[in-house]
């Protein structure tokens, strides 16, 4: 049974179409990613998942439970991670959490307990009593996330989780994420790191203008959209673009580079730097952020 089950999931703002009739699941014990640019829906499709905001059309079951007949318990099985800081300022960091316990009905000792667990596990036990004025926005993020498992839910929904914070609480996140998702939690994720998103997600859908454009294992979505490898040349000229065109080699023109998508580039790349030039040219494998480049555009979404 599929931990979280959507169906034809429509979502309107006046003549704004922000869902437009999606459906995937999230299997138990996943990471399941909702990756797209900025207006794409992933963070409407979300709050429709915790029932924040109501839907148009579509069927919504989570743990096999309808959302309209079984919010509350679908609400006691979760916990959310938002994009806001919610926490509670006038509170220090081991009370947002014995708080927060408290929507659920745990015990205080329960949830002190529970409190004390979420600090050690997320390294913030030793910032216990400080106001959360004082904490830095990777502290904030790993609070938030604590925050989101004290009520030790079956499903962890996580709206940009990492957005905003440095490289190095970035990679503490995933390692505590990685850990989560090791010991069996479900996650369902949305994200603008392309490498977040291909670290930690099984799988994932993009979503464009509220409607999936893909959907697959990240590493498989590369190499059936995109190819094994993308051979970069910086500022060509001419004759770069006449060879391209003799080998029959389709590629993108951004301007001051160009991309070839190649599910085999080694030996495109070598005739390349032998017969016309060398200097930069470039063969990397390829990235989800070329998948992504390649289905939603490069322009600017505001």
């Amino acid at each position: 049974m599929a931990i979280v089950q959507v169906e034809s999931l429509r979502k309107c703002y006046g003549s704004l179409t922000a869902v437009d009739g999606i459906s995937f699941a999230v299997r138990k014990g996943e990471c399941f990613g909702l990756l797209g640019p900025n207006g794409a829906g992933k963070t409407t499709t979300i709050r429709m998942l915790y029932g924040y905001t109501p839907r148009h059309a579509g069927r919504l079951e989570l743990f096999g439970l309808d959302i309209d007949r079984d919010l509350r318990e679908i609400k006691r099985r979760i916990g959310i991670c938002q994009q806001e800081d919610s926490l509670d300022p006038d509170l220090n960091v081991r009370e947002n959490l014995v708080g927060f316990a408290r929507y659920f009905s745990i015990p205080r000792h329960a949830a002190e307990q529970r409190a004390d667990e979420l600090l050690h596990f997320f390294a913030l036990h030793s910032r216990a009593g400080d106001k959360i004025a004082t904490l830095s926005g990777g502290l904030k993020r790993r609070l938030m996330l604590a925050r989101a498992l004290v009520n030790t839910p079956d499903l962890l929904i996580l709206d940009e989780p990492t957005t905003g914070l440095d490289p190095q609480s970035r990679q503490l996140l995933w390692e505590k994420l990685a850990d989560l998702k090791e010991a069996g939690l479900t996650i369902l994720l949305t994200t603008h790191y392309m490498e977040e998103a291909a670290r930690l997600c099984d799988r994932l859908v993009i979503i464009d203008h509220g409607r999936i454009l893909v959907e697959g294992a990240p590493a498989a979505l590369v190499r059936e959209q995109v190819g094994r490898s993308v051979l970069e040349i910086a500022d060509p000229d001419r004759s770069v673009q006449e060879f391209l065109a003799h080998e029959g080699s389709r590629f993108e023109d951004l301007g001051r580079r160009l991309l070839v998508h190649l599910d085999d580039g080694d030996e495109l790349f070598l005739k390349l730097t032998r017969e016309v030039r060398a200097e930069g040219c470039t063969l990397r494998p390829a990235t989800l952020e070329d998948l992504f480049l390649k289905l939603t555009g490069r322009e600017l979404r505001e």
